[in-house]
């Protein structure tokens, strides 16, 4: 048996991946565990944009994230992303473009007619695609149930995969919290298809159309482990830059706001690491849909041989 400890991207992707290779599996949550960090994600799967300030693994592996969320759940959504920036940011665009590949240039009203007028030169990149997430995970969850995976409360019984991202710290000493803080609007007079970000030397942001008039509007990066609700700058910083994007979202309404830790290692690279007493997947940092799948795979792939004197089990 194979005991899977957290719910999040990491651990439900880790127990799809395990499950599928025929492996006995269970899923470890405890009911007073805090909600997954990827509860607040925005549900984007965009290797090339994040290769802007990612690793080039992130880009390179990353790419493998879109088929694997589309073999599995719905409303994985292929539009693409499309980069714009406010006239007087121009410079930030062609650094945007020179930082990162698999796009090209386009008037965004082309795009997104409603940006008609605010925005002369944008980017796209058409191999980006995004999901709800909760959704996604959701649907995930009833997959594993439906293949007979329980799910349960009570303590392991078997080796140890821990994808339970900060609650984890205690085992890796070099993991650090990344606060990221979101908002959730609904804004029906405000028709876009397909995320959107807005680049800014303070503030950039990201839009994500979430279906039904819902977006999301995230995400602060904060060098901080304070839990607690959003700030009041978050809000008006991301209020800011969505307003600055399509002056509908002034007359949208604010239906939830979140504010979150996520996993980080050093280098901002997710990773499988072995203990004597588990493995670990964690420091998601800001790529947990694009980078978990990939991880799963490899997880799977090493406990599913035969023989593997890299795969350490629990004792």
């Amino acid at each position: 048996m194979i005991s899977v400890l957290g719910t999040g991207v990491a651990g439900l992707c880790a127990a799809t991946a395990l499950a599928e290779r025929g492996l006995p599996v269970e899923v470890i949550a405890p009911g007073d565990a805090p909600a997954p960090a990827s509860h607040l994600a925005g549900g984007m799967l965009a290797p090339f944009c994040e290769g802007e300030a990612a690793p080039p693994v992130v880009i390179s592996k990353g790419q493998a994230a879109l088929g694997w969320w589309q073999a599995r759940v719905p409303g994985v959504v292929q539009r693409g992303t499309l980069v714009v920036a406010p006239p007087r940011d121009a410079a930030e665009l062609d650094r945007f473009a020179r930082a990162t590949q698999g796009h090209r240039a386009v008037s965004p009203a082309d795009l997104e007619p409603e940006l008609a007028g605010r925005f002369a030169r944008g980017l796209h990149f058409p191999n980006e695609a995004h999901m709800d997430p909760r959704a996604a995970l959701a649907h995930l969850r009833g997959r594993l149930v439906a293949q007979g995976v329980a799910f349960r409360e009570d303590g392991p019984r078997g080796d140890i995969v821990d994808c339970r991202g900060l609650a984890a710290a205690p085992h890796l000493p070099d993991l650090r919290a990344v606060r990221g803080e979101m908002l959730e609007l609904c804004a029906p007079d405000v028709q876009l298809t397909r995320p959107v970000r807005l680049l800014h030397p303070r503030f950039p942001c990201y839009v994500v159309p979430r279906g039904g008039g819902r977006y999301m509007i995230g995400a602060t990066m904060v060098e901080s482990a304070r839990p607690g609700p959003i700030t009041a700058r978050a809000v008006m910083e991301l209020l800011s830059a969505a307003y600055t994007l399509h002056p509908g979202f002034a007359e949208a309404e604010v239906i939830a706001t979140g504010a979150g830790l996520r996993p980080a290692f050093p280098d901002n690279i997710p990773a499988l690491r072995h203990a004597p007493d588990r493995i670990h997947l964690n420091g998601l940092y800001r790529h947990g849909f694009l980078m978990a799948p990939v991880l799963a795979e490899e997880l799977a792939a090493a406990l599913a041989a035969p023989i593997s004197k890299d795969v350490t089990h629990a004792h």
